[in-house]
């Protein structure tokens, strides 16, 4: 497969996307299909075609496929008040095993109001939560280490779902910026994008850059749950 199939999204795309989030209606959508196909999807579909094949050549323990990664335009409303039937942004993950419920993740969102990308550890089982904060407790220095590349990058953590208070068993800390990591209900990382990284490949070559800089990361990561899941499906 060409390593160069990807050659950015449709110049309609966020257009597309802005103009969904007006006619949330299903006659539209179909009427305009051909347009999210060609500008949208299709794009995303070699850019995740190209990135399991780079990644795979970098030797970095990442995948990503187009029916397993991405997520879909069409919402859920079945638990939710809001009952728009779109999307309006398109989305996908890659992860170690190219699916969507593996821990350890990068992510790339892209919507007309903010496009970004993330890296890290998303709504962890509260063991492996647990787990996670204790090992940043014990090895903060080997945790700070694995941030600084990402650091360096721009990406800082998401604060959005942080707990008021510190979580029980970890009252002992005193230092402030230990606990406001403590305090993170989602351990991950994100960093705003323009949308000129939609052309050409800089989009591609931007999510490899955060993949090998994500490593120490997610290694800190994939050490300290693999351990709890393990032992949670033994059980």
């Amino acid at each position: 497969m060409s390593e160069t199939a990807y050659q950015g999204f449709g110049d309609k795309a966020l257009p597309f996307l802005k103009a969904l989030g007006f006619h949330q209606n299903r006659e539209w959508f179909h009427e305009n299909k051909a347009m999210f196909e060609e500008h949208l999807n299709e794009p995303r579909g070699r850019l995740i075609d190209d990135l399991a094949v780079r990644l795979a050549k970098a030797a970095i323990p990442l995948t990503c496929g187009r029916k397993t990664s991405t997520f879909r335009i069409n919402r859920d409303v079945r638990f939710t008040k809001e009952k728009h039937p779109y999307n309006t942004h398109v989305s996908a993950v890659i992860t170690r095993t190219g699916t969507k419920k593996d821990q350890g993740l990068l992510y790339f969102h892209i919507s007309p109001d903010d496009c970004f990308l993330s890296v890290g550890f998303y709504a962890m089982e509260s063991d492996e939560l647990r787990a996670f904060r204790e090992a940043i407790v014990a090895r903060k220095p080997e945790f700070d280490a694995a941030l600084k590349p990402l650091l360096a990058l721009g990406y800082s953590f998401d604060t959005e779902n942080s707990l008021k208070r510190t979580p029980r068993g970890f009252e002992h800390v005193d230092d402030p910026a230990l606990v406001d990591l403590l305090r993170l209900r989602h351990l991950t990382l994100s960093r705003r994008f323009g949308p000129e990284r939609l052309d050409g490949t800089r989009l591609l070559e931007d999510i490899l850059t955060l993949a090998k800089a994500a490593q120490p990361l997610l290694n800190f990561g994939w050490r300290t749950i693999d351990p709890v899941r393990a032992a949670r499906d033994n059980n």
